[in-house]
This record gives C-alpha cells, sequence and structure tokens, in this order.
C-alpha cells in the first residue's frame, strides 16, 4: 500500500488561521473524493477532535519535543499509510518552540521532510507582508516554505495590494480567504470547544470548505506536496497499564492520544471503555484502570452523585488493580472538586485531594518527568501539563518529580496510595 504525500500547515504566530484554513482544506480535499490523515503539531487534544471530523478520520499528535524523531517518523508512516495526503496542522508560530528552544512546528517539518503551508492574517498588513514572509521563508534552510495563504483579506483592492507586495518574495500565493464572520471558531478556558458542543460546527465546516474551494488553488496546493517518507521501525509506545485495560470516555474524559491507545492494542492488551458521566463503572475483570483528562469540572454535579462509577473505583482498588488519573482524571480521584462557581462536588475519595478551579490559574508547559511507582512505564517520561485548576493535599507521597522544558526543577506533582495514583501531567512518550 503506498505512502501519502503530505505538507504541513504553520504560520508566523498564534491566531493566523490555521486551524481554520486546515479544517477548511481538510473538508474540501475531502469532497474531492481524497483520503486526508490529519496530524496537529505537539501537546493538543482540542484541535485533533475538529481535525478528525474534518477529515472523516482520526488525527494524531506529531510531537518534535517529546517524542524521538524515529518516533515521529515512524507515526507519520504510519498513519499516512492508506491515505491520500498527510496534512499537519503547526503549532504556535512556524518556530515557536518549547523554552528549551526545540519542538517547533519547523523541527516537525524538518524532521519529516515536508514543505511548508505558511498562512498569514493579511488584517492590518499591506506591503510589509512582503518581508514578513520572506523573513520566515528564509530563516532556516532546512524549513522549506512552498506557497501562501492569506487569511482575512478585506476587500479586493486589499488583496490586490497584498498580491503585489508577495510578487517580489518569489514564493507562490495560492489564494486569499476573505474576512467572513462565520468563519470564527469561538474559544474556551482550555482553547478551543470540543466539536461536539458547537451546534453549528457542521454548518461552520460547511462554510470553511466552500472558503477554501472557492479561495484557494488546491490543485497547485496539491503539487506541492511531498511523499511522506517510509519508516519501517515500528512507533515505540509505552506499554500498557494492564491486560485488561478499562478507559474512562466521555465528554468529562477525552483527553487521550491515539499513538498511545494503538501502541497499547498492538502490545495484545485488551481495552474496554466506560461513561462515568452515564453512571458506568469499569470492567470488573479489568486490572488497570484508566480517567484521562478532560473537563470533569464541567461536570461536577453529575459526577458526585455516579454512585456505580464510585462503586467501580473501590472495587477496582480493592481487588489490586492499578488506577491512574491524568489531569481532570487525577481531579476525580480525589475527595471533592470545587466549580468555578465555588460549590463542592464530592469526587471518588480514592486520594486525599481537593481540587479547585474558582481561584483560576493557569499553568502549562513541557515536563520531564521522574517516578518511583506502579506504573509500568519507564522511569522518565516525557509529558505536559495544562490546566487552570489546583490541588490541595497533605501527606500524599507524590507521583512525580518533575523537570520544566529547560531543566529547572518543578514542583513534585500528584500523589500515589498504594496502587492508586495521578497528576496534572499528561504523560506521551518515554524520555
Amino acid at each position: 500500500m503506498s505512502l501519502a504525500k503530505g505538507f504541513v500547515v504553520a504560520a508566523p504566530r498564534s491566531g493566523s488561521g490555521k486551524t481554520l484554513v486546515t479544517l477548511g482544506l481538510l473538508a474540501a480535499l475531502r469532497r474531492r473524493g481524497l483520503i486526508v490523515a490529519p496530524a496537529k503539531t505537539g501537546p493538543d487534544y482540542i484541535d485533533p477532535a475538529f481535525l478528525g471530523l474534518a477529515a472523516g478520520r482520526e488525527a494524531i499528535n506529531l510531537d518534535p519535543w517529546a517524542m524521538s524523531s524515529t518516533q515521529v517518523q515512524s507515526l507519520a508512516a504510519q498513519h499516512a499509510t492508506g491515505a491520500d495526503l498527510l496534512v499537519v496542522e503547526g503549532v504556535m508560530g512556524l518556530f515557536d518552540a518549547a523554552a528549551d528552544g526545540h519542538g517547533s512546528t519547523g523541527d516537525l517539518a524538518e524532521t519529516l521532510g515536508l514543505p511548508v503551508i505558511f498562512v498569514v492574517d493579511a488584517d492590518r498588513h499591506s506591503q510589509s507582508v512582503a518581508p514578513l514572509v520572506a523573513g520566515f521563508a528564509h530563516w532556516r534552510p532546512g524549513v522549506r516554505v512552498a506557497g501562501v495563504i492569506l487569511n482575512r483579506v478585506a476587500s479586493s483592492r486589499h488583496e490586490r495590494m497584498l498580491v503585489t507586495a508577495l510578487k517580489a518574495t518569489g514564493l507562490p500565493l495560492l489564494g486569499a480567504v476573505p474576512r467572513r464572520n462565520e468563519l470564527v471558531v469561538p474559544e474556551r478556558h482550555l482553547g478551543l470547544t470540543l466539536p461536539g458542543e458547537l451546534p453549528a460546527f457542521s454548518t461552520f465546516l460547511d462554510a470553511a470548505a466552500e472558503a477554501i474551494g472557492d479561495f484557494i488553488d488546491l490543485d497547485a496546493l496539491l503539487g506541492m506536496a511531498t511523499p511522506v517518507a517510509d519508516h519501517d521501525t515500528l512507533p515505540s509506545a509505552l506499554p500498557p497499564l494492564g491486560q485488561r485495560m478499562a478507559i474512562a470516555r466521555d465528554a468529562a474524559f477525552a483527553f487521550l492520544y491515539p499513538h498511545l491507545l494503538d501502541g497499547w492494542r498492538a502490545a495484545g492488551a485488551e481495552l474496554s471503555f466506560f461513561s462515568p458521566l452515564a453512571d458506568e463503572a469499569p470492567s470488573s475483570d479489568a486490572d488497570a484502570v484508566l480517567l484521562p483528562g478532560g473537563y470533569p469540572e464541567l461536570h461536577g454535579r453529575t459526577l458526585s452523585v455516579a454512585s456505580a462509577f464510585h462503586a467501580g473505583l473501590f472495587a477496582a482498588r480493592d481487588r489490586g488493580a492499578l488506577i491512574y488519573g491524568e489531569c481532570g482524571g487525577f481531579m476525580a480521584l480525589g475527595e471533592a472538586l470545587v466549580d468555578k462557581d465555588g460549590v463542592s462536588h464530592a469526587m471518588s475519595g480514592l486520594l486525599p485531594v481537593v481540587t479547585r478551579i474558582d481561584r483560576p490559574k493557569r499553568v502549562l508547559g513541557y515536563r520531564r518527568l521522574l517516578h518511583e511507582s506502579a506504573l509500568p512505564w519507564p522511569s522518565g517520561l516525557n509529558g505536559h501539563e495544562f490546566h487552570y485548576s489546583s490541588a490541595k493535599q497533605t501527606g500524599l507521597p507524590p507521583l512525580f518529580e518533575a523537570l520544566d522544558a529547560e531543566g529547572i526543577r518543578q514542583l513534585p506533582m500528584g500523589g500515589q496510595l498504594g496502587r492508586v495514583m495521578g497528576s496534572y501531567a499528561h504523560v506521551i512518550a518515554a524520555a
């Protein structure tokens, strides 16, 4: 089976319209009958959910900071197999990276050897767009900017000024998307809303596909795509938490990276899924229970009365199953969760922890994690942290010692009580 061609969608900065353009491209190319494999650069759960819906095919994360080059290349090759096109959405600006200077969209494009389609927000730009584009295009020899897409163009006159200026760069202009109110995706406290919570998402996606189809030269764009390199090495994966893993999955626990699930299945683990919001308990024969991250703070009351879910967790603990919670899952393992209105909701109570989001403070960044626990993973892990809630715990041994991307020691993270454990960290790969 042949591998796809591919390209990376990037921009000078966040807010330029990468997600809009990528979604529109996926939907428009899908309308043409192409099989498009979507991917997102770096640690992100929300954008891949949108990308997957637009492509009709699950999106994966390719993280050049947390993953080795070999893992990035093998994951990309595996994901692209059987597709016509691999489309990777970048993160932040093209060369924006972690504090140590690694992990940018440019790093990913160079690692994969794929061309960059450069999206520029033209609002409040005229002739100065040319040196902006030229600067990015010539900044790093190993990163090839193949073409430019202008976003939020105000008028025909504005477009003519931009087109004339860009001729001096020698880079092909693939098209200009006009400024339209229907081409804006609303945001929420942890980023974009989940697509299932956007009643008009299908309408938005149709508008994005129409705009991209009308204003972008898709044939020229497809001509810029280059083959995804074949890679014989299978993607390295973290070992499964158990042979029979029960995994929470619903609107409150939606954040889990596909490459982990695929790796666990490939290792022979039996995966089952349950919904705490529907008051479902984990499978009674599970030897490991995973509560992923998500938005439990939006469902505090429902989770507080989920008696079958709570009882199932206690039963799993009592039979010696490993129970592990990440971020939102860690919050659900605690005694209580205080929501944004200051209302306290009882959680499962497996860990002596109280979390609250009524005094929000954003915490985010890559983490290098060290542990000595029952987790069947290497002692060194790479992950990330992104939350607005905080945790109060007393006398609970931490789960992880943590360093940030620069190697600066952070406060110990999470807690463990026997084979019950969790933290705010989202683990991505072995260090």
